[in-house]
C-alpha cells in the first residue's frame, strides 16, 4: 500500500505545545510515504509563526507537501493583504503554491497536487477560480497514477450544520476536478472531521472528500485535535482518524472506501471498539 498522512490547520501561534512532541511521534510511527498539510500553519500569517511552522515542518522524515490558508496571509495590514497576500508564506514555507508531488510507492503511483483556494478578496470564504482548475485538470491528466489526491484548505462541501459560508465556486470546480481524474479531495479550514463521497452524476463518479480538523489549535470547536492517515491499495482507500485521547493519537474511528466506476462505495466502519493504531 501507499501511505499518506493527511494534517491541517496547525494554527502555530495559537498551537498546542503539550502536542507539537506527541504529533511528530504519531506521524513518524506512521511510516507515511508523503505528508499532506492543507493550510493554516499559522494563526496571523506572522514570520515569527512561519518560522516555528518551518521547524515544525522539517522535523517530519516524509516529503511534505503544504497548501496554503486563508490565515497565512495577513488579515489587517491591507496594503500587504491586496498587494504581496502571500509573501511571508513564500518566504517561511516555500515559493510553489500549487506544489506536486508523484509518490512512487509500493501500490502504484499516487500523485498529490496542491490547489491554492485563497484569496485577499474572501479571506474566509476562499476560492477556487477557473484558471486554477484548468490548471489542475492539467495535471490530473498525465494518467501515470493509480489515484489522483488534491489537496486544498476550503472543502468543496459543506455539512448542513456549517456555520461559515461554503468557497466561492465549490461546486463547479468539484464537478470538474472529478471529470478530469481527481479521486481524492484533501481539506480542512472548518477545524471538524467529515468524509464524504460527492453526489454521482449520471456516468460521471465523484472525488472522495476528507475533511480532517486541526492537528495542532487549540480552537478545537468541540473536538479533539486530529489528523487522518490513508492506505492506497487500488481499488481500494482506507481512511483512519487519529485522535488526541490525552495520552497520545490513537484511532477513532476508520472505514473503508471501494472505487467503483460509479464512484466511491463505503465499506463497513469501525471504531473505537477495535482500534488498529495508538501512538503514544
Amino acid at each position: 500500500m501507499t501511505r499518506l498522512v493527511h494534517l491541517s490547520d496547525l494554527h502555530f501561534g495559537r498551537a498546542r505545545p503539550e502536542l507539537l512532541e506527541p504529533l511528530l511521534e504519531a506521524v513518524a510511527a506512521a511510516a507515511p510515504d508523503v505528508v499532506a498539510v492543507s493550510g493554516d500553519l499559522t494563526q496571523r500569517a506572522r514570520e515569527s509563526q512561519f518560522a516555528d511552522a518551518a521547524d515544525f515542518l522539517d522535523r517530519i522524515p516524509a516529503p511534505v507537501l503544504c497548501v496554503p490558508g486563508n490565515h497565512d496571509i495577513p488579515l489587517e495590514n491591507w496594503p500587504m493583504r491586496l498587494l504581496r497576500p502571500f509573501l511571508a508564506y513564500r518566504r517561511g514555507i516555500g515559493g510553489d503554491l500549487e506544489p506536486e508531488m508523484l509518490v512512487n510507492a509500493r501500490e502504484g503511483p499516487v500523485r498529490v497536487i496542491g490547489l491554492n483556494t485563497v484569496t485577499p478578496f474572501l479571506w474566509q470564504r476562499g476560492w477556487l477560480t477557473r484558471g486554477a482548475v484548468r490548471r489542475a485538470c492539467a495535471r490530473l491528466g498525465a494518467g501515470d497514477a493509480a489515484f489522483n489526491v488534491l489537496v486544498a484548505h476550503h472543502p468543496f462541501s459543506h455539512a448542513p450544520d456549517a456555520r461559515k459560508a461554503l468557497m466561492k465556486g465549490a461546486a463547479r470546480a468539484a464537478g470538474a476536478l472529478s471529470d478530469c481524474g481527481a479521486d481524492v479531495i484533501l481539506c480542512g479550514h472548518l477545524h471538524a472531521w467529515r468524509t464524504t463521497p460527492f453526489v454521482r452524476r449520471q456516468g460521471r463518479a465523484g472525488a472522495l472528500q476528507i475533511q480532517v480538523g486541526t492537528s495542532l489549535s487549540n480552537r478545537g470547536r468541540g473536538e479533539p485535535n486530529d489528523f487522518a492517515v490513508l492506505d492506497f491499495a487500488d481499488p481500494r482507500l482506507r481512511v483512519a482518524r487519529m485522535a488526541w485521547d490525552g495520552a497520545g493519537f490513537a484511532e477513532l474511528e476508520a472505514r473503508d472506501w471501494l472505487r467503483t466506476p460509479d464512484g466511491w462505495e463505503a465499506q463497513e466502519a469501525r471504531d473505537a471498539a477495535e482500534p488498529a493504531l495508538h501512538i503514544s
